[in-house]
Parts: structure tokens; sequence; C-alpha cells
């Protein structure tokens, strides 16, 4: 996997077994902790909480956290909890090139190697330019839209479903609705985990209609998420739903 670590060695890992914990609200009061803790890889998204009381509802293990540009404050803000919780959990951030450049002028990349010297035995990966073409490359081919011209970004979620894919036999997704969730008769918004976050299906629409820029195709993840789960080995929890049937 072509995903390399600050001293640039490829990431080597596989799990059997896999929990892939989004940062949704539909998470809360599930008490699902202990069910996406028996995994054997527990795969979280940005700075999603395991702290503060939401244990029973999210689990407490990480083994890998993939992680957005747009997310390093925060992280190193949360840097007792995400970033102290355990030796053995591999950090992956992603971001666009110049932020990840080696001369010095990469944003993340220099935060990164400070963050490296501080905390030396902390496993922290970021994803290749090579990588993050061939992530734009699948999307387009998955979708038949090319996400450069239609002005929006991949999401934390496609790289991390994608990453899951290639490391893991099983994946059991928790918190993620159905692309469809949002029409025509949305039910009531939950709110995201994250403090003073957006309403949900306000925000899905929002991005997925936008096209000034910065913005993500969620609900057109999902349905790509929806059509893989025919093929691959993914399940989705929390609320629990199945791809319908391809229609004759």
């Amino acid at each position: 996997m072509t995903i390399i670590i600050l001293r640039c060695t490829p990431l080597k890992m596989h799990c059997h077994s896999c929990a892939l914990v989004t940062s949704s609200g539909h998470l809360m009061g599930g008490g699902r902790g202990e069910e996406i803790d028996r995994a054997e890889c527990v795969i979280r998204m940005n700075d999603a909480p395991t702290a503060l009381g939401y244990g029973r509802d999210v689990g407490r293990r990480t083994s890998l956290r993939v992680i957005a540009h747009s997310s390093m404050q925060r992280v190193l803000r949360n840097r007792h909890e995400l970033l102290n919780a355990s030796q053995d959990t591999v950090f992956i951030f992603w971001g666009p090139s110049n932020y990840m450049r080696r001369d010095g002028k990469g944003l993340v990349y220099n935060n990164l190697r400070l963050m490296n010297q501080v905390l030396p035995k902390l496993k922290v990966y970021i994803i290749s330019r090579q990588k993050m073409l061939q992530f734009d490359e699948l999307f387009k081919r998955e979708t038949g839209k090319d996400r450069r011209i239609s002005n929006s970004w991949l999401s934390t979620g496609w790289f991390t479903m994608t990453i899951a894919l290639e490391l893991c036999d099983r994946i059991n997704v928790y918190g993620m609705v159905a692309p469809d969730h949002c029409s025509p008769h949305p039910p009531p918004p939950l709110p995201l985990l994250r403090a003073l976050g957006p309403e949900e299906c306000a925000m899905y629409i929002s991005h997925e209609r936008d096209r000034r820029g910065s913005h993500h195709r969620f609900i057109t993840e999902k349905r790509v998420f929806t059509s893989w789960a025919r093929t691959f080995n993914i399940h989705f929890y929390q609320p629990d739903w199945e791809p319908p049937p391809l229609t004759p």
C-alpha cells in the first residue's frame, strides 16, 4: 500500500475484521461500543472522540485514524486524548500536495515532523501524491465525475473507506446513513458528535448541490459505498441497513 510514513516506509497492515466508526450522531444511545471494540481493527476519522462518555456508544479502541489536513489543529488541541491514547494507533494524514511539501513549505508536513519529534514512537503516515491521484481516478471511474472539474473535495470518509478496502477482509461501518436518507422525506436531523456541528441532512444536501468549491459529495460517495457493499464484505450498522437489490 503506497501510504508513506515520514521515514518513507510503506504501511504494512492487514485485518480480518474492521469496525469503521464515523462521527455521526446516529451512534449516540446505540450502545455498540463493546461490539466495535471486538473487531480486530477499529478505524476512526479525524478527531471523532472516544472519551468524554462516548465509549459506551463508539468504543474505546483505535487501531487506525484517518485525518484530514483541515482537522490537524483540532487533533493537536486534543493531543492528550488522540495522540497519547495508544502507542499502537496508526495515524494517516491526507491533504493537498502543497500542504504535504517536504521543502519546508508544506504546512501539514511541517507540523507532522514536529509532532513526530515530540512523540517519536507515534506511527504517523501521510498519503502520497501518487495515491491521492489514484483516489481521484477511482472516484471518476465510479461516478463518471471529475472531482477537480466539479470543484469538490473527496471526504475523509472516502479515503477511510477506500483504505479499509485495502486493509480489511470484512468492514462493519457504524453510524453511516444510506444515500437516500435525506430524501424525499428526510427524518429529523441528528447533530454530529462534533460540538456545534451543522445539521446532518442540511449539510449533506448543501454540499451535494454546491458548485463553488470547498465542498464534498457526501451523498454521491455513499451511493458508491452502497454499490461496493454488493461486491465487497461491507455491512452497515447504527443505523442498520442493507443496499437495495439492483433493479433488472
